[in-house]
């Protein structure tokens, strides 16, 4: 029995210290998912705008509403706050992991709430005029900083904050005006590309409140003269946000770590210092980069993701190759191979080196992070594999074979569609351009070789690129590939030309 027992005992304890491992991995992942730091920046927002709601103001005092509304206030603001983390985690995950965006979404609500209830508690005649500006501004901003659908969608719950704030909680023509020129203003602005379109986009806007807040205030009160006028004054400050939205750009785009598209217009000029340095120290890695901003864009195109900064990205992907340009076959000019005289693992150091010397140089000629996504992921975790296999040739079967770690890329792995498509777009050029026949269906069935590789090799784990789309960029890529390498009609040598008669001698002959 002593002996039963026993067995017993150390299975019990072998089944606990399991179960209890297996409870510290999920604590772990939980912590380590960004949920915990994320409740908490919501927790303080909900704390924040329940406060502002439910502080009031007489003549000449302030004060806190009474109880039952300053509880009304803390559970509308829980469920608006819980609603906008549902959405965020549906839509925009990466926000609960990246704690910084957290701060900056949370803060900019936060001040556009401030902002709202100080116009109220300083009674202004009109306070619903800074409470549209508020609103629309939180709509322009979120559509530059993420896109159109997650703009909308978290724009119409904080114009429910916005109602309360201004002290409108009951009126519902302002909230459907409100609404009207957020989804006015995220459907029409999907990029800036030229300085104007804000100005544009601020018109639309304000002909389409116009037109709501007129028809609301005539349902209401009939026809006036005041009437006009007050819709006329909302038009003008949704006109204005525009105005000032384009003037505090450049601040927009530093507080969310993004380029619009306004700026990748302006890094893709060839006369950036850096492009003009790798064209001058690097011409074969310049051409190679100049060609896969063109097919990835396309790509990119073909699944509705950033075309132009597929572009822009793939202009700026190679740059760390400037400092050693003639360790890499495209910048070599025919000339004998530098790595002929290496280790294969010295090779490796280097090849691998220029993603580091990319990132020192980006940051050295600031530019910006969603720039220098490219080049720190282009190569992904991906195996170097020509001298992988030169260094298992040269080793001696006395010693163990080189381990495949050391000879694959830092890293990291694509975190977006764009980064995804510039690494397959960067892969197969280089593959096509080894191929002795460049034909069409050579080039199909390399370019699917090698986005099956990719995947296999578990490159696109961390980015949101489906199979279907997949399938897009790949035909995609493969139609640009043959385009660029299109075939030509073979010129007539200069000796056959100077053997074949002219006309003149010709019609002399048959005279004759």
């Amino acid at each position: 029995m002593s002996l039963l027992s026993k067995k017993i005992s150390s299975r019990r304890r072998q089944v606990r210290e399991g179960i209890a491992a297996e409870r510290f991995a999920r604590l772990s992942e939980f912590i380590n998912s960004g949920i915990p730091g994320s409740l908490l920046i919501l927790l303080c927002f909900v704390a924040f705008s329940s406060f502002l709601i439910s502080v009031r103001a007489g003549q000449d005092w302030f004060g806190f509403r009474p109880v039952p509304q300053i509880i009304a206030a803390t559970i509308i603001s829980a469920a608006i706050g819980l609603a906008m983390a549902i959405y965020i985690y549906h839509y925009h995950y990466r926000i609960i992991k990246n704690h910084t965006r957290g701060v900056a979404l949370a803060g900019l609500f936060s001040v556009l709430l401030l902002a709202a209830r100080f116009c109220s508690l300083a009674i202004f005649e009109n306070r619903v005029y800074p409470a549209m500006a508020c609103a629309i501004t939180c709509a322009i901003i979120l559509v530059i900083a993420y896109d159109q659908r997650f703009a909308l969608g978290m724009s119409v719950l904080f114009v429910a904050l916005i109602c309360f704030a201004a002290d409108y909680e009951t009126d519902f023509s302002l909230f459907l005006t409100m609404t009207t020129g957020i989804a006015t203003c995220c459907f029409l602005l999907k990029e800036i590309r030229t300085r104007i379109k804000l100005l544009e986009v601020g018109v639309f806007a304000g002909a389409a409140v116009f037109i709501i807040c007129f028809a609301a205030g005539l349902f209401e009160k009939g026809f006036s003269g005041s009437l006009m006028a007050f819709c006329g004054k909302m038009a003008t400050v949704v006109i204005c946000v525009g105005v000032v939205i384009q003037a505090i750009l450049p601040l927009i785009e530093k507080v969310f770590r993004i380029a619009t598209s306004m700026t990748l217009l302006d890094y893709s000029d060839a006369n950036q210092p850096l492009l003009k340095k790798l064209a001058m120290d690097a011409p074969g890695t310049f051409s190679h980069s100049l060609l896969i901003g063109s097919i990835a864009e396309a790509a990119a195109e073909s699944i509705d993701a950033n075309g132009l900064l597929c572009r822009v990205g793939a202009y700026y992907h190679d740059i760390g190759k400037i400092g050693k340009p003639r360790y890499f076959v495209e910048n070599q000019m025919g000339t004998a191979s530098r790595h002929d005289s290496l280790s294969p693992a010295m090779s490796q150091l280097i090849i691998a080196g220029h993603v580091k010397d990319g990132i020192e140089m980006a940051k050295e000629y600031r530019l910006p992070a969603i720039i220098r996504q490219f080049i720190e992921t282009h190569h992904g975790t991906t195996l170097i594999e020509y001298f992988y296999g030169e260094a298992r040739k040269k080793s001696n079967s006395n010693n163990a074979p080189p381990a495949e770690a050391d000879f694959r890329y830092p890293g990291p792995k694509p975190q977006t569609k764009e980064a995804a498509i510039i690494m397959l777009a960067d892969t197969v050029e280089g593959a096509v351009r080894a191929l002795p026949e460049v034909v069409p269906t050579k080039i199909e069935s390399v370019v699917h070789t090698m986005a099956m590789k990719r995947l296999q090799d578990g490159q696109f784990d961390e980015c949101e690129l489906t199979l279907g789309e997949l399938s897009r960029i790949e035909t995609s890529l493969a139609k640009s590939l043959a385009a660029h390498h299109h075939g030509r009609i073979a010129y007539p040598k200069l000796t056959e030309l100077s053997e074949e008669p002219n006309e003149n001698e010709q019609e002399q002959s048959q005279s004759q």
